[in-house]
């Protein structure tokens, strides 16, 4: 069970953190990432706004110093996906449904033997890249560069 008792503080450190970013250029998207009040809000609740558990805010806080550089060092991203969504917008002092493409890219990689996906998301043609979400992943296994099993025929220091 993971000590909860300093989840204020990491918070408070993180945000402020986080509202230091306020963008950075992203050589895989060759353009620039916006680090906008959501992306923070969406580490600590989920899509519909239940609030997600403290122990996974507090792994999300940790990496977050990780995601910023992972955007700055990564020169491809993994994923990409495009979707329709419909969002509330008021235009003539009227709340209105209106359909617009989001793109979502996530950036895979290992940094400091942690396994974490970045996701950048851009509303419409016209939005700007921001800053989405941090998914943590499992911490890697040192040996995972030690061959286990030989699947070459002849020896590869001789020939």
């Amino acid at each position: 069970m993971q000590d909860l008792s300093n989840y204020e503080k990491l918070k408070d450190d993180t945000q402020k953190f986080y509202n230091t970013v306020g963008r950075i250029f992203s050589p895989a998207l060759d353009q620039e990432i916006h680090f906008p009040s959501e992306g923070f809000n969406h580490i600590v609740f989920k899509g519909s706004r239940s609030e997600r558990e403290k122990s996974s805010q507090m792994l999300r806080f940790k990496l977050l110093p990780l995601a910023v550089r992972l955007i700055e060092l990564s020169t491809t991203h993994q994923e990409f996906e495009e979707t329709l969504k419909e969002f509330e917008v008021k235009a003539y002092k009227k709340r209105l449904c209106k359909t617009k493409t989001v793109a979502y890219w996530g950036i895979i990689a290992i940094i400091n033997g942690r396994k974490i996906k970045v996701i950048i998301r851009k509303i419409g043609n016209n939005g700007t890249a921001h800053f989405w979400s941090i998914v943590p992943a499992w911490v890697t296994n040192k040996h995972r560069d030690i061959k286990l099993f030989r699947t070459m025929k002849g020896n590869p220091e001789e020939d």
